[in-house]
């Protein structure tokens, strides 16, 4: 019996370590996961306890060392990044190895891009290849047009054309991938906090503002998520989930624009439905 091929898995939070460890086994791969103590949901352990062909090593967030040794004990020629990494755990809460110090000490600037392209070129270096983190999970991406029955308005489509454009902007400098506009204004602008809490701060925002400039900017949000102008597919991919759509309802947001095939979308049908339901137009450019 021929042995499956194997994969290794570096497993962030969320579920998208889960799906493409599910898109995987139905490739008949052995996934050999590398889970982060302060990040992945301990689930991932009760799917190995399921399935034989799941490998799980629990490790920190600084191991660099210890995940490049796990991979190779386990033969593990090429690998995939699932899932966040909190900006905030990376810069502040991480305790590095000597391998990830001396990383550390030779990037020009920390951003996201610049350390998460530093440690693949580790990988490669030992002979791991770091492979896109869309890789099994195509049908997911983003396919362009108008996802939800009701399209954006006139009034949206206008947040929508501005808010790329600022979007693409910051994306570039990779300081986050997300903007929430209201009127033409930008509300809020994403950094290491997430797009959830990007989306919460421009709901608490508006309130404040609707109070003070008696509905100056009362119209409603619109949130605009786009990927970086040079996005490395195999790390800090944009995606979006259920979630996403009951914080842009708790927040008071009413479109929601993402990029046309660079955008992972967990479960569609279900996100389709939730912004059906909340009254939220989603629209894929």
């Amino acid at each position: 019996m021929t042995t499956p091929a194997k994969l290794g898995l570096i497993a962030g939070n969320g579920r998208f370590p889960f799906l493409l460890l599910e898109a995987a086994r139905a490739h008949g791969l052995t996934v050999v996961v590398a889970a982060i103590k302060e990040e992945t949901d301990p689930e991932i352990d009760t799917r190995a306890a399921a399935d034989p062909n799941i490998r799980v090593h629990w490790l920190s967030l600084g191991e660099l060392s210890r995940l490049i040794e796990t991979f190779q004990a386990e033969g593990v020629t090429r690998a995939v990044m699932a899932g966040q990494v909190r900006h905030k755990q990376i810069f502040s809460s991480i305790r590095p190895d000597w391998r990830l110090a001396k990383l550390l000490l030779s990037l020009r600037s920390r951003n996201t891009d610049m350390l998460l392209g530093a440690i693949a070129k580790v990988l490669g270096d030992e002979g791991i290849e770091l492979i896109s983190s869309t890789a099994y999970l195509e049908p997911l991406l983003a396919k362009p047009g108008v996802l939800t029955q009701r399209p954006p308005s006139e009034d949206e489509q206008k947040d929508i054309a501005y808010g790329r454009t600022v979007a693409r902007a910051i994306a570039g400098y990779d300081l986050g991938q997300t903007v929430v506009i209201a009127a033409q204004a930008c509300v809020a602008v994403e950094a290491m906090e997430g797009t959830d809490a990007t989306i919460i701060r421009a709901g608490a925002l508006m309130r404040t503002a609707r109070i003070a400039d008696d509905g100056f900017l009362s119209q409603a949000l619109t949130v605009v998520k786009v990927a970086k102008p040079n996005q490395d597919m195999r790390f800090d991919v944009p995606v979006i989930g259920v979630a996403t759509i009951a914080t842009m309802q708790q927040a008071g947001a009413t479109c929601l624009c993402i990029e046309a095939g660079r955008t992972l979308l967990f479960d569609p049908e279900a996100i389709v439905a939730a912004a059906d339901q909340a009254g939220i137009a989603v629209v894929a450019q």
